[in-house]
Parts: structure tokens; sequence; C-alpha cells
């Protein structure tokens, strides 16, 4: 009885050992989904915080995996207008902060030619594969939180 009592207490504490170190390890990070890119992207999307007014998109763009944030990772985003046409003014690009967070703001997206309302997305970031995705706000938002996870090379 005491050979199997001491078993079973040395099996606990060493099967503790790795649900203890488990519970306490930082979270794998998937990575966003990628989608389509569409016929109106241009590089060099000007840098600012705002292409419009009365909805703000913020987030963190984070590395896929360790869920690190990136900071000075490039974000750039293009939208149509809220007359449904993509021009220049709803282009725009910044960095990250220190934390790997962005903020802009800008025109809530309409829906066009049967497509939902959308922002698109692309995201660098030294080390890591390029991230082009879109945003699908729904109706009547005004802000949303929209964490971009990017893969590393």
């Amino acid at each position: 009885m005491k050979a199997f009592a001491l078993f079973l207490g040395i099996a606990l504490l060493l099967g503790s050992a790795p649900l203890t170190a488990i519970s306490t390890a930082q979270p794998a990070c998937a990575p966003t989904a990628p989608d389509m890119e569409g016929p109106f992207y241009k590089a060099g999307a000007p840098m600012r915080e705002s292409t419009g007014r009365g909805f703000v998109v913020s987030g963190t763009v984070k590395s896929a995996g360790s869920c690190g944030h990136l900071a000075g990772a490039r974000v750039e985003w293009w939208q149509a207008s809220p007359k449904g046409n993509y021009d220049d003014e709803h282009r725009g690009s910044m960095l990250t902060r220190n934390d790997g967070t962005y903020r802009f703001e800008t025109d809530f997206p309409p829906p066009y030619s049967g497509r939902p309302s959308h922002i698109h997305f692309k995201v660098f970031a030294p080390g890591h594969r390029t991230l082009t995705t879109q945003l699908y706000p729904k109706a009547g938002q005004k802000d949303i939180v929209f964490d971009l996870v990017i893969a590393r090379e």
C-alpha cells in the first residue's frame, strides 16, 4: 500500500508539471484569414490617420504563433467612398505604435454592386509574410476593433 501511495504521489507531481507550464504559456495566435485584394489597390497610400469621419477602426498587429505585438508594421487600407467609388481620399497607411496598435477614422464603407460594406487591408512587417484581407463591418457600427495577425516568413 505504501508503494502504491508513493507511486501515486510521484505520478501526480510529475503529471502536474506540464499542466502548470501549459496554463501559464502565452496562447498561440492563428493568422488572420487572407481575402482578395480586388482591382482597386494602389501601392504607396499616403501616411495619415483619417480618410473620412464617423467610423473608427483600431486594433493590434500581432505575429502568429507568439502573439507578440509588432511595432512599426505598416498597415494600408482602401475602400469605396460614400458614393460607392474608390478614390485617393479613401486610401491611407500608418505604422503601428510601439505596442503594435493602430487607429484611424474613416467614412463607413457603403455596399456597392452586390458587395457588402468592406475595407481592404494590407499589412507589411519585416520577417513576416504580407497579409491582404478585408474587414466587413455591420451597418450602424461607429467603431470596431480589428486585430491583424500575420505569419512569419
